[in-house]
């Protein structure tokens, strides 16, 4: 892959991080507090419910954390046999997300913002969004760009501290460009999460705050249709 098609791939991934960003801001201030992408959350909040600490929602997290195993697994299984057989896996495993996005807003149609205690439409909305962030984290897992893994901005955010001037550390790219993509990775994801919890707080209710995440995710798929096949891990 060529320097122009990694930056087109680089701004597609950023795109994603967005959408990640908007996509937890409705889990944690719409549907629970749950996380559906990022589950070191919810496995946090599963031990700190084992201990009776807290009072935060145990059941959520659990409902979230096995339906992101079961997208992962399907989407490990999907798009893996997708390359095997030449085929555009990563458009394939986007396509599936945005389906996967807007059966959630179908499913949360109507239903209002709720913080805590949340409802049975709720909890099956926020199920079937962690089951498209299953496929996600496959699918940008699959592509490993680094700095931008579209789920979680820790290790870019420590790749950006390492390698500036105040870190001054070569393993995490000092001196590079690598920095640009990694500091783009962070905003990306705060513009999200704004974008999102403003939404929240305007009062919209859960289909329109998840349709704009699935018209978003099936325009980057559409954007790369015509791109030669992804090999992971090219840039």
């Amino acid at each position: 892959m060529d320097v122009r098609e990694c930056r087109r791939l680089t701004v597609l991934l950023l795109v994603l991080t967005w959408v990640t960003g908007l996509i937890e801001a409705v889990s944690l201030l719409a549907l629970g507090p749950v996380f559906t992408a990022m589950q070191t959350g919810n496995v946090l909040f599963l031990a700190f419910g084992a201990a009776h600490e807290g009072s935060l929602p145990a059941l959520a997290s659990g409902v979230s954390l096995l339906a992101f195993a079961v997208g992962a697994v399907c989407a490990a299984r999907l798009e893996g046999a997708a390359q095997a057989r030449g085929r555009h896996w990563f458009v394939i495993g986007l396509a599936v997300e945005a389906a996967l996005v807007l059966a959630a807003a179908c499913v949360g149609w109507g239903v209002p913002p709720r913080y805590g205690n949340p409802a049975a439409r709720h909890l099956m909305t926020a199920a079937v969004l962690a089951v498209a962030m299953g496929f996600r984290n496959v699918t940008s897992m699959r592509v490993n760009m680094p700095g931008v893994p579209t789920t979680l901005v820790t290790r870019s955010m420590t790749g950006l501290l390492g390698g500036s001037a105040l870190g001054h550390d070569s393993a995490f790219g000092y001196g590079t460009g690598a920095w640009g993509r990694r500091a783009w990775a962070v905003a990306a994801m705060f513009a999200g999460g704004l974008t999102g919890a403003l939404l929240v707080r305007a009062g919209w209710t859960v289909n329109w705050l998840l349709l704009p995440a699935s018209a978003v995710v099936c325009a980057v798929g559409l954007a790369y249709v015509r791109q030669p096949e992804l090999r992971p891990g090219t840039c």
